[in-house]
């Protein structure tokens, strides 16, 4: 029965964690995850940086993706290029510094606007 409840209460904090049940929906639909953890960061675009060290390492770190970058709408069509580079270090676990604690160096690869790839309609 306590293993019930220990559900229940896990269920009730995702749900709670994405703004009730409309938004864990609209989360699980457009990521296909549903995950809490603490809040590390947001980049310059609006993405947001988690992290849950209880989850197995290579799954403890994740993005929440901005709804629009760069002027175009990515509701629906979240890219992995759309994390910038210093947040991708810390994403890969190639640090354990988030860049919100340790800017990075300035490089000459590391441009002020980041682009992600985005598909060519012609």
């Amino acid at each position: 029965m306590a293993e019930y409840v220990q559900v229940l209460k896990r269920a009730l904090k995702h749900i709670g964690g994405h703004g009730g049940a409309r938004g864990a929906i609209l989360q699980l639909l457009r990521v296909n995850d549903l995950k809490t953890g603490n809040l590390i960061g947001i980049d310059k675009y609006g993405n947001k940086y988690y992290e849950d060290k209880r989850n197995f390492f290579g799954r403890h770190r994740w993005v929440v993706y901005t709804d629009e970058m760069n002027g175009k709408n990515t509701f629906w069509e979240v890219d992995g290029s759309m994390v910038p580079p210093e947040w991708h270090r810390w994403l890969h676990s190639m640090t354990d510094d988030p860049p919100t604690t340790h800017p990075p160096v300035a490089r000459k690869f590391i441009w002020e606007n980041h682009k992600f790839n985005c598909p060519v309609f012609t």
